[in-house]
């Protein structure tokens, strides 16, 4: 075993459970594999992450699934949305920087952030509905939007899309964390499309990692589903918080 995959593989590990969880694991394991693997480029760096990610996906959205009953006829087009987003995005990320978007994403996220922290009964309840031609609509927009995001710059997909699933649709953490995990394998399986035929994934790294990330979505889905929504809410918010500081570091330095 290499020594880079002896450092990667407890990151992928705690990474699977953040996602998981609640999602944003990208935060640790994109900084950790720049510092690794110093000679690989961003997009086979990006090729690593998602195709693990993928595999952890799949995994917690198995469990979640024989769990919980999840509103399909809402999460699959938002989720087919979010895949041509994704794509977009990434397509797009070879034309043009995505600095220019930063700004905008750290203001959002400000506003998400607060908005959580100062409604503590926001995402207890689950209040939702069966989906309208309004929600689908709804559904298909912002997964375009958020698909986007994910594959024109990436972390904190998972925490975009548990808030927006609440507040939207009004779910509670526990369920919207589930249909969250549905939307985000999409749009990491879509950037695929794009990885794969280039060559960009070291399958060498990728799947032990994905294995170490199976491993943590088993864990994280169980912490999910015991801790119950003040848990997720919770782990939201330091996630929330930790990616605005993160954006807000890069952009000043």
């Amino acid at each position: 075993m290499s020594s880079e995959l002896l450092v990667l593989l407890p990151v992928a590990f705690i990474a699977g459970i953040i996602n998981a969880a609640v999602g944003g694991g990208g935060l640790i394991t994109m900084p950790t594999f720049y510092s690794t693997l110093p000679h690989f480029t961003p997009a086979e760096i990006m090729g690593i992450d998602k195709c693990s990610s993928v595999m952890g996906h799949l995994m917690s959205i198995k469990q979640f699934t024989a769990r919980l009953r999840l509103p399909w006829t809402l999460i699959l087009p938002t989720a087919i949305s979010a895949v041509i987003g994704a794509y977009t995005g990434i397509r797009l990320l070879d034309f043009m920087p995505s600095d220019w978007m930063r700004p905008i994403v750290i203001v959002v996220l400000a506003i998400m952030l607060a908005y959580t922290w100062f409604k503590p009964q926001f995402g207890h309840s689950d209040t939702s509905r069966e989906p309208t031609r309004g929600d689908l609509a709804k559904g298909i927009l912002l997964g375009f939007a958020i698909g986007f995001y994910d594959g024109f710059i990436g972390p904190g997909t998972g925490s975009f899309l548990l808030f927006l699933f609440i507040r939207f649709f009004h779910f509670d953490f526990l369920r919207a964390t589930a249909c969250a995990k549905v939307v985000n394998f999409g749009t990491n399986f879509s950037t695929l499309f794009f990885l794969i035929p280039h060559g960009l994934i070291h399958y060498d790294i990728a799947i032990p990692l994905g294995i170490s990330a199976i491993c943590g979505s088993l864990v994280g889905v169980r912490v999910a589903l015991q801790g119950g929504n003040v848990w997720i809410r919770r782990l939201f918010l330091i996630l929330a918080a930790t990616l605005l500081i993160k954006l807000l570091w890069e952009t000043l330095h």
